[in-house]
């Protein structure tokens, strides 16, 4: 059995890769950050070197 440790952000414009262990977890789904988590709420991406993801 493989334990999988790490995920794509759950964001869907996001091009993260996070740690289960260091996600932020919102609705059951891994997010990067807190950003992603809450949907963007004022439009600013998560702010990871090469990832464009906002709203």
């Amino acid at each position: 059995m493989t334990t999988v440790t790490q995920m794509k952000c759950a964001c869907e414009s996001c091009l993260c890769i996070v740690s289960l262990t260091d996600a932020v977890i919102k609705d059951g789904k891994p997010y990067c950050g807190e950003s992603c988590a809450n949907g963007h709420p004022n439009g600013e991406g998560c702010g990871h070197q090469g990832c464009g993801c906002h709203a």
